[in-house]
């Protein structure tokens, strides 16, 4: 009975600790972004929230276009969520069936083409990045967001296919096979049977490949440094911090709005995982 007290009260600790040390960076940073540049520059310790000199001009500045003096955040948002959804839809097109090949079908060299997908993310990027850059500038695609798109679905992929395949590995083939007996195609079965059972996987795989696309930031670096109009937000935020004529105020408005968007669909998934779960356990 202690013992069982004891750990009760031990686990919200645990999770009252976690949730300050997650939260607090944000709210840090979000504060600092709210605060006049003077009044920082007095006490950049404070943790109060400024009612009484709230200052949303760092925000105004970060989504003004830069021929209106601002920094022009608002189109690297629309660049860097073309590029996010897009890697998500084309990834997942081709790694839905794909992984569920590689769980349903047998053929040649099966198990060596899964171990591959992992190999991949044996070579860090970096290695690839003289090679692309080569690539893309004789394609004359340097500079185009479709070049990034390009390799960002060739680099989510691999790990795609994987994570999917083994969820579809944990749904009974009874199920599948019970549909064919009904008259269901190979593809009537994938779409009627595994990929409602599989949609929790699918939506935080494809929450995983957004995250990734909305913060990547070396090839961006390498492909449109030179293209301000097609700066993702990722690289606009970069060029901010290493600008000493920009105020620390407007640095963290512009963090705060890159890491909003991230935060509103992670919660936005966890209720559609919540569903999908609920989903495949009825049909189940």
């Amino acid at each position: 009975m202690i013992e069982t007290k004891v750990f009760g009260v031990l686990r919200w600790v645990v999770i009252v600790g976690l949730v300050l040390v997650t939260l607090f960076p944000f709210y840090y940073m979000f504060i600092l972004s709210i605060r006049p540049l003077d009044s920082l520059l007095r006490d950049p310790g404070s943790l109060a929230i400024p009612f009484g000199e709230l200052d949303w001009s760092s925000y105004r500045n970060i989504m003004t276009p830069q021929e209106g003096g601002g920094q022009g955040f608002l189109r690297f948002m629309g660049n860097s969520a073309m590029v996010a959804l897009g890697t998500v839809l084309i990834s997942l097109l081709v790694a839905i069936p794909g992984s569920y090949a590689i769980s349903r079908l047998n053929f040649f060299g099966r198990r060596q083409i899964s171990a591959l997908f992992l190999a991949v993310y044996l070579f860090p990027s970096i290695l690839l990045a003289i090679p692309l850059f080569t690539f893309f500038t004789r394609l004359g695609l340097r500079g185009q967001l479709v070049a990034l798109l390009i390799v960002y679905v060739a680099q989510v992929i691999p790990v795609t296919i994987y994570m999917l395949r083994n969820y579809f590995d944990t749904i009974p083939t009874s199920l599948e096979e019970a549909a064919a007996l009904d008259g269901c195609s190979r593809l009537g079965v994938l779409r009627r049977i595994s990929l409602p059972l599989a949609m929790p996987a699918i939506i935080s795989n494809g929450l995983f490949v957004f995250m990734i696309a909305w913060n990547e930031f070396l090839f961006a670096l390498l492909f449109l440094v030179n293209t301000r109009s097609n700066w993702t937000v990722s690289l606009g935020l970069s060029q901010l911090a290493g600008s000493i004529e920009v105020p620390t105020t407007v640095l963290m408005a512009g963090s705060v709005i890159l890491t909003l968007p991230i935060i509103i669909i992670f919660f936005a998934a966890e209720r559609l995982l919540t569903e999908g779960l609920t989903a495949g356990a009825e049909k189940g």
